[in-house]
């Protein structure tokens, strides 16, 4: 089918301009030593953009009142439209750990998080496609996966990088590992919410109303961060550390409009090899924080192994 082949494709688009958003707002979050702030900043952008997108089409517009009018209906529910919440506590890691662990660490560890929650969002029909079964490859993956973040987080310098926090706002060194996990749990829930939406309005409605939640919660969050600490004191002049919020905005959109040919659990293996691929350039030409490390390349390698065991299984939607 060839929709199929393409969605395939797109899917390791999709993983590799994350992986590009993680390299950015990771630096932008070190720069301003400020993790949330770097996600407000990425998240209002790609705000700002969308909104100039939906002032001057009509078309767009058209869409949002699709989505409006299926709520009054009740064929979308109200909390189908907050995967924004989870967009946003993913690119809050992103700026709190990524300058700390790595490009390839944080997204082995996303990889974790999101192939688990591929599985329970694919076997409850969360996403536009309906249920899924768990069988015993799927869940085998899986838990591979899980086996390559400890090796991933293995070895690392005790005096290694800490969390992009304001001065007061510290935290546990496990949370470097911990935080992009639970983020990768988010991202498969984000995914298929957002895709039903996109089913109703298309996908730039289900993109706006991602970034519109995600950025209030952002605000919220870093309201709390500037009362005990105060606003970053200098932001940084290059131009490249505020692209996150449009790169953000390119793939989630296309990510709703993939889910809907391929699933939650195909669409997070295809973007979990475009991830991985690009994180392991990212760390090499471009590294922030300590760079490679063999339990790294070791804990990508298990993970494409976890890739491969998974996707065995027929996506077949009963």
């Amino acid at each position: 089918m060839v929709r199929r082949r393409i969605g395939l494709v797109l899917g390791g688009c999709i993983g590799a301009a994350v992986a590009g958003q993680a390299r950015i707002n990771g630096a932008l979050g070190e720069r301003l030593g400020d993790g949330v702030a770097a996600a407000v900043i990425s998240f209002g952008t790609g705000l700002v953009v969308l909104a100039v997108a939906f002032a001057v089409s009509g078309r767009l517009r058209a869409g949002l009142g699709e989505v409006w009018r299926a709520l009054g209906a009740g064929r979308l529910r109200w909390w189908q439209l907050l995967g924004g919440l989870c967009g946003a506590f993913f690119v809050a890691c992103q700026g709190l750990t990524v300058a700390a662990i790595g490009v390839t660490a944080f997204t082995v560890a996303v990889v974790a998080g999101q192939l688990v929650s591929s599985l329970v969002v694919d076997r409850l029909g969360v996403g536009p496609n309906g249920r899924t079964p768990v069988t015993l490859m799927r869940a085998g993956g899986a838990g591979l996966a899980l086996v390559a973040v400890v090796l991933a987080a293995t070895g690392r310098s005790s005096d290694g990088g800490a969390l992009s926090m304001p001065a007061g706002l510290g935290g546990p060194k496990v949370l470097l590992i911990v935080l992009p996990v639970l983020a990768g749990l988010g991202l498969a829930w984000q995914q298929a919410v957002n895709g039903r939406v996109g089913a109703v309005g298309g996908p730039p409605s289900a993109t706006l109303a991602n970034f519109a939640t995600g950025t209030v919660a952002l605000l919220l969050i870093e309201s709390v961060v500037v009362a005990r600490s105060g606003w970053p004191t200098a932001f940084p002049t290059d131009p490249w550390l505020y692209a996150g919020g449009a790169i953000g905005v390119a793939f989630i959109g296309l990510a709703v409009l993939v889910v809907r040919w391929i699933g939650v659990l195909l669409l997070g293996l295809t973007s979990v090899a475009g991830q991985l691929l690009m994180s392991l350039l990212l760390d090499v030409t471009v590294p922030t924080g300590p760079g490679l490390s063999t339990t790294a390349i070791a804990g990508c390698a298990l993970t494409f192994v976890a890739v491969a065991l998974a996707a065995r299984t027929r996506d077949r939607i009963s």
